[in-house]
């Protein structure tokens, strides 16, 4: 059988969805190192591409911040919700009580 010079980089890509959205398996997905055909690439989430373990970690720890910090922005809109729901609910009453004494 003939040695075939196919690489990974010279496949079709396989999608339903707008490749443009992709990142592109030529660059480190963090500090944009071109990756090479022989070297070893470090993914995350399934098609993020990166040079090391160093960048794919740096990646891994932005967005365990940035999850962090949604969670507590959306802790703190849900307990503004709730305060005003609170305020909402006893004006409502304070305007029942009137109306019946009326």
């Amino acid at each position: 059988m003939a040695s075939s010079s196919f690489f990974f980089f010279d496949a079709e890509p396989v999608y339903d969805y707008e490749p443009s959205l992709l990142p592109t398996m030529d660059a480190c997905a963090l500090c944009a190192k071109p990756l090479g055909r022989d070297c070893d690439i470090f993914m995350y989430r399934g098609d993020t591409p990166f040079c090391s373990e160093e960048c794919r970690g740096e990646q891994m720890r932005l967005d365990a911040v940035r999850a962090r910090q949604a969670a507590r922005s959306a802790g703190r809109r849900r307990q503004q919700q709730q305060q005003y729901s609170s305020r909402t609910e006893s004006r409502h009453q304070e305007t029942m009580e009137v109306s019946v004494a009326t």
